[in-house]
């Protein structure tokens, strides 16, 4: 097996390619998104990167499919079959929504119509004892209905299945038997936990994007084995780390945010690597702009996500995704006003100045307008940028809002920034954090555009932008390890825990950890477990998912459990209670450890900067009377400590960095740009 790292993240707009070597060597490679072919983007990937499949020893793959099916309405024909009498569990949901107030809200359409839900008559008590026996005869009549409706799907989610799965067993083998043809989930296989309307929705979304998703990856693995790829094939979960291949195959709602949990899982390690604990990460793509929290050098874990409503009971990094990408198209509301995103050109046709058709002003079409990017060095001079579409699709609109359209390009990129920073705001100060408190880390292709912008309204006091941002996600996908969850609810009162029972469950939670590893192939001592438990104080509706320091508790250790619940309940809803406190539902992290890639330095500076500078360029401001000239530097000559103030641009291949006046930046030790908001420092030759 050969020694090369190679990571491949499929976005929206652009499919990223990093390869490493055995001595920590970096290539970064980009190419144009097929999203009808998303395979055959990776291949070109591999192709440009001039990489040796045989040569590879680990590829790892991010991919957003399982999401844009979801946004598409364009998985399978689903069924679900549950226990007489709960048919309209997932028809009815919650009596809360999003939004609360919004009387123009409608409920998006079913995943599964009501001539899709069937019965069979079976019932499990919560503590997993037999109420009602299975009725063979019956499931055997369901599973012959499916196989008339032309099912290809079927989420099967019995009611408290989580305390004992038989009878989802049962109900498999009887369809293995039926409709052999037909993919099947069973919901006690995805999470062990109760909530029958939250089961049922993660099942019905695993089935719904699993024939796809299999298909994508049987073929894809067939054109690597084919060229000669021997190596390992993982792919990066919504939860952090990696899954294996056949794991991903049986278990796809893993991949929903796969993509961007690399960004996440690269900020947590460069955390760690710079000694910043505490990061706001921004990833700005051409479809969307991602924002996570990185705090004491760990990302967010949340366990109850949501697509359009439907809830996704998986583990999965706190990520909020808004439609603020370089390609976000700007528009004109009914009451005149301008406004920008969430559509997106997307990869095709792109905006206006990509030259590819697209005749709408996007975010990308205003950042060369005002002079931010350089029409003949984007990509690296691969794409050249078509200055006057771009100028043309903003006259449009600036004759619409009578306003020049140098005008109308900064308020485009005014209201992207105003957005990005709104959503930085909910992922901090609306979860109890002030983002002074902590860095920004830019990245995605446009990210390290408006970083400095966003800085500044916030009062975030630095922002990083790490090496090849525009890759980062990919990057973040090299440092990943294979990870299992595992869970299992056990309501019980703190105070009145049964240690030993509690003992049993984390016994048994460890014991399908250590399956699972085994079955991927690591040997004992490249095994780490994680517990966690989810708490509450009595009859509450949310709860606290807190870390635990070992999986056995002691009566000792229920204090110090207790004391850290109220700590992390106060940060997170602004109070504490002496009220009784519950724990919910005990979790595992099962984690296969693999050996980190060496991130080598960069060398000390060896060299004059004089040739960082390419030349400058005028930048259209608001306040200005006339444009502003910004100094422009090529970022690959930029030696390590160096340091400079802006106004000015930097630009790298795929992404540019903007400073403004007051900004200073110094390149660090990995070659990032440290850039601090508002510093007076003058610039060092």
């Amino acid at each position: 097996m050969g020694v090369m790292r190679v990571s491949v993240d499929v976005g929206g707009t652009f499919t990223d390619v990093i390869v490493m070597d055995e001595v920590g060597g970096l290539r970064l490679e980009k190419v144009e998104t097929t999203p009808h072919e998303p395979e055959r983007g990776v291949l070109e990937g591999f192709d440009k990167a001039e990489v040796a499949l045989p040569d590879i020893g680990f590829f790892i793959h991010g991919t957003t499919l399982g999401i844009n099916a979801l946004l598409t309405s364009g998985g399978a024909r689903v069924a679900i079959i549950t226990t007489l009498g709960f048919r309209d569990v997932y028809e009815l949901g919650r009596t809360d929504r999003e939004p609360m107030y919004d009387f123009k809200y409608r409920k998006p359409p079913s995943l599964v119509p009501r001539h899709r839900v069937f019965e069979v008559e079976e019932r499990m008590t919560f503590q997993g004892d037999v109420h009602t026996p299975f009725d063979r005869l019956q499931a055997e009549d369901v599973a012959a209905s499916l196989r008339a409706l032309g099912v290809t799907s079927v989420a099967v989610c019995f009611l408290h299945s989580y305390a004992n799965p038989e009878h989802e067993l049962a109900m498999e083998r009887i369809l293995g038997a039926v409709c052999p043809e037909v993919s099947v989930t069973l919901s006690h296989r995805l999470l062990r936990e109760y909530r029958e309307y939250e089961r049922t929705s993660t099942a019905v979304i695993d089935a719904y994007i699993k024939p796809l998703t299999r298909s994508y990856l049987d073929k894809l693995d067939g054109q690597l084995g084919g060229a000669g790829f021997a190596g390992q094939f993982l792919l990066t979960r919504s939860g952090g780390g990696a899954m294996t291949l056949e794991s991903a195959k049986e278990h796809p709602v893993h991949l929903v945010l796969s993509g961007p949990a690399g960004g996440v899982i690269g900020a947590a390690h460069l955390s760690d690597l710079l000694g910043t604990p505490n990061l706001i990460t921004i990833d700005m793509g051409g479809t969307s702009l991602d924002v996570s929290l990185i705090e004491g050098g760990r990302a967010r874990v949340e366990h109850n996500q949501s697509f359009r409503t439907l809830p996704i009971s998986i583990p999965s990094l706190d990520i909020h995704t808004i439609g603020a990408g370089g390609g976000s198209i700007a528009w004109i509301d009914d009451g005149g006003h301008l406004q920008v995103g969430p559509q997106s050109a997307g990869a095709v046709p792109g905006p206006a100045c990509y030259g590819k058709g697209g005749t709408e002003a996007t975010f990308t079409d205003a950042a060369l307008a005002v002079g931010y990017l350089d029409p003949d060095n984007f990509l690296g001079g691969e794409i050249g940028l078509d200055s006057a579409a771009a100028e043309t699709a903003i006259a449009t609109l600036a004759a619409s809002l009578r306003l020049s359209p140098e005008e109308t390009a900064s308020g485009i990129l005014r209201i992207g920034e105003a957005k990005i920073a709104g959503a930085v705001r909910e992922i901090s100060i609306e979860r109890g954090y002030h983002p002074k408190d902590f860095a920004l880390l830019a990245f995605g292709g446009a990210g390290a555009l408006v970083a400095a912008g966003v800085a500044r309204e916030l009062g975030i006091p630095r922002v990083i932008v790490p090496p090849g941002p525009a890759n980062f996600s990919a990057f973040g996908m090299l440092m990943v390890d294979v990870v299992h969850d595992f869970s299992q609810t056990h309501v019980t009162e703190l105070s009145t825990v049964d240690i030993a029972a509690m003992n049993a469950i984390y016994a048994s939670l460890v014991a399908r950890g250590r399956d699972a590893l085994t079955a991927d192939g690591f040997a004992e001592d490249r095994w780490q477990f994680l517990p966690s438990a989810q708490l509450r104080y009595q009859g509450q509706e949310h709860a606290v998912t807190l870390p635990l320091a070992g999986h056995e508790l002691t009566r000792s250790g229920i204090d110090t459990i207790l004391e850290d619940f109220s700590a992390a309940h106060e940060r997170q809803y602004g109070h504490s209670m002496k009220d009784p406190v519950e724990i919910v539902t005990l979790r595992l992290r099962a984690v296969g450890l693999l050996s980190r890639p060496h991130i080598p330095e960069l060398a000390a500076a060896d060299r004059s900067s004089d040739g960082a500078r390419s030349g400058q360029r005028a930048v259209y401001l608001p306040a200005a009377v006339a444009g502003t000239n910004y100094a422009v530097f090529d970022r690959a000559r930029l030696p390590r400590d160096h340091r400079l103030k802006g106004p000015a641009i930097i630009e790298e291949p795929s992404s540019t960095t903007v400073l403004h006046a007051g900004d200073a930046v110094r390149v660090g030790t990995y070659g990032e740009l440290v850039i601090d908001i508002g510093s007076t420092e003058e610039e060092t030759p």
